[in-house]
């Protein structure tokens, strides 16, 4: 894959991601309109939140970081690689029927791992409840998400990507038909959930079987294939675990706080989406290229290819960060605040949002440098990283919320994720030039973040003189849109003047994004 499709398969993928998290955050600001940061938001939120976190520790994390670099050497080698991906189709599936059943049973449980502080409160009867409907989503989008790795390694981006916009449409439309006709929303939305999996489910397989992959379940079998996938997981699996701790200590921390689960849950709605739209379509499209590149002992390929993804990603994802930081409470207020939502909540989400903001890249640059590791079938030195990066999280939440509350957990995680993008960049050294960023990513990087700090410093006045309006119900939305594009506006001018970037190499590849 040539560096200018790298970049147009990036685009492809993050324009379907962009297009799911402004659906995410209409569903997100109608789900804090219609409940508050109140009991049933944060049972909401955990009972939400227990099938997602299983998912990237199974599916997104540990199955998919081995099974996509094993698949997509196999499809380069014409080594029957819908055989393989059958076979992990079948034992991924079975896995996670097992865990479901276990988990019905033990839903009490698993919500106090969660949130402790609910025990004795309204919210951990109905966590409990919204938890045991809402587990089965594990099992479908599991099984999506293998099929959609399988897509990606196949050079076929669109359908995957564009599988998480069902659960969003799925969700608001469901919000909206039971709220007019006078119905429980909160019970409404738990239950639409699975359901979007189950459709989530169905457009992958479609779509991968009109891609020409015949991938079909079958008796679960211990072959070889599924031996060493088993010996690249596991480490993966335990990283991935690692990973889980840390919201977990994150949200256990927050629980012993009025409404913090809420606050943090809405900011991090808000800084996934340029994580996810950047640092995530990155990912997806990096890795199956590096294993290729790596199989065919192209290194220098690789390399442009990985400096042309991070020079990407950050040229997009460090002004993202300068603005959440800048003028959180504008955006928040205008997103979010409305019916049940309170002004002293948009400053509280926003205060999240500004201590999230601070980490962005470094958690995009992990998505960035991880494929250099996972596309060498290397699991186990992310693993050994994310032990440091957990311990640091652990011992930062724990040890500031005495001291300065809830937002311990948000600043705990962005330090984290700094140490884990170090540690990562760090442990990349014996890869050789293959791992290097190349001269013109070097040359361009401190001028992307001086274009960054110069949006910035234009943000606050922009945001002083549109004070008035933001507050005003009818027109605050235009508002925001004439500031963001007020930032936009000076970040790519500035950038294009001190040579941070070209915007007609961004021009060429938005054309043949278009046409991918």
């Amino acid at each position: 894959m040539r560096p200018i499709r790298l970049a147009s398969s990036f685009l492809t993928v993050g324009g379907w991601t962009m297009a799911s998290r402004v659906l995410g955050f209409v569903r997100d600001a109608m789900i804090l309109a219609f409940l508050g940061t109140g009991p049933a938001y944060e049972a909401f939120v955990v009972a939400f939140r227990l099938p997602n976190m299983f998912r990237r520790f199974f599916a997104e994390g540990a199955f998919n970081t081995a099974f996509v670099p094993m698949f997509s050497k196999k499809l380069e080698a014409g080594d029957d690689p819908d055989g393989f991906a059958s076979e992990a189709l079948s034992g991924l599936a079975m896995v996670l029927i097992l865990l479901t059943l276990a988990a019905q049973l033990a839903m009490p449980w698993l919500v106090w791992g969660l949130a402790s502080g609910f025990v004795g409160q309204d919210q951990f009867g109905l966590a409990v409840e919204f938890g045991r409907i809402a587990f089965p989503y594990i099992l479908f989008i599991s099984v999506a998400a293998l099929l959609s790795g399988a897509l990606n390694a196949a050079g076929r981006f669109a359908a995957a990507a564009a599988a998480p916009v069902l659960l969003n449409v799925m969700l608001v439309s469901v919000m909206a038909s039971v709220a007019l006709l006078g119905g429980d929303v909160a019970r409404a939305l738990i239950w639409a959930i699975p359901l979007a999996g189950v459709a989530q489910m169905v457009l992958v397989w479609t779509s991968a079987a009109r891609a020409g992959l015949r991938i079909r379940p079958r008796r679960p079998r211990f072959s070889p294939d599924m031996r060493r996938l088993l010996r690249i997981a596991v480490p993966a699996a335990l990283a991935g675990g690692v990973v889980q701790v840390n919201l977990l200590v994150g949200q256990q921390v927050a629980s012993y706080f009025d409404h913090a689960v809420g606050w943090l849950f809405a900011a991090d709605r808000l800084y996934q989406l340029p994580l996810g739209v950047v640092g995530i379509a990155i990912g997806i499209v990096l890795l199956p290229d590096l294993s290729r590149r790596l199989k065919a002992r192209d290194d220098t390929g690789a390399r442009i290819a990985l400096s042309r993804a991070a020079e990407m990603a950050l040229m997009l994802t460090i002004p993202a960060a300068v603005a959440l930081v800048v003028i959180p409470l504008p955006l928040v207020s205008v997103l979010f605040e409305r019916g049940a939502t309170t002004a002293e909540d948009s400053r509280a989400i926003a205060l999240a949002v500004a201590a999230y903001g601070l980490g962005l890249p470094a958690f995009v640059l992990q998505k960035i440098i991880q494929p250099l590791y996972f596309a060498r079938e290397d699991t186990r030195t992310p693993f050994r990283y994310a032990l440091v990066s957990m311990l640091v999280n652990m011992v930062l939440a724990i040890g500031l919320a005495p001291l300065i509350g809830w937002i311990a957990t948000a600043l705990a995680t962005t330090i984290a994720g700094w140490a884990m993008a170090l540690l990562l960049t760090l442990g990349t050294r014996p890869m050789g030039e293959v791992a290097r960023f190349d001269d013109r990513f070097r040359k361009r990087l401190p001028r992307i973040i001086a274009a960054a700090l110069i949006m910035g410093a234009a943000l606050l006045p922009g945001w002083w003189l549109l004070s008035p309006w933001l507050a005003l119900s009818g027109i605050r939305f235009a508002a925001l849109a004439v500031l963001v594009a007020w930032g936009g506006l000076v970040y790519f001018g500035a950038g294009q003047l001190i040579g941070a970037f070209q915007l007609a190499d961004l021009r060429r590849s938005l054309r043949r994004g278009g046409k991918g």
